[in-house]
């Protein structure tokens, strides 16, 4: 009997030691992706969240700054009497289509 429980507790051990060791490679690996993917991003140039929000909150205030100034040339416009200018729409493009399909070589 006393040598079942030391056949047990040597396969527990054993069980423990590979697992300790799985784990440390599961770490090993985790490390050497991160690093991989860091160096890959990287080399494409991404903004940083910081960078993106700055960048977005100029877009923004510059926006507001433009529509405040289409207000006050409006404004300036209908004081001096001055017709705003229609906006001229794009010419539809011509359709391609043939009537008759092309000829064959």
């Amino acid at each position: 009997m006393q040598s079942e429980n030391r056949i047990f507790d040597d396969v527990a051990r054993m069980a423990s030691g590979a697992l300790n060791m799985l784990t440390g490679l599961k770490n090993e690996v985790e490390g050497m992706v991160r690093n991989q993917m860091e160096s890959w991003m990287s080399g494409m140039k991404l903004v940083t969240r910081e960078e993106f929000e700055v960048a977005r909150q100029m877009a923004a205030t510059a926006r507001d700054e433009q529509e405040a100034l289409k207000a006050r040339i409006a404004a300036l416009e209908a004081q001096l009497g001055i017709k705003p200018p229609v906006a001229k729409r794009a010419a539809k493009p011509k359709s391609t289509t043939q009537s008759e399909p092309p000829a064959k070589n």
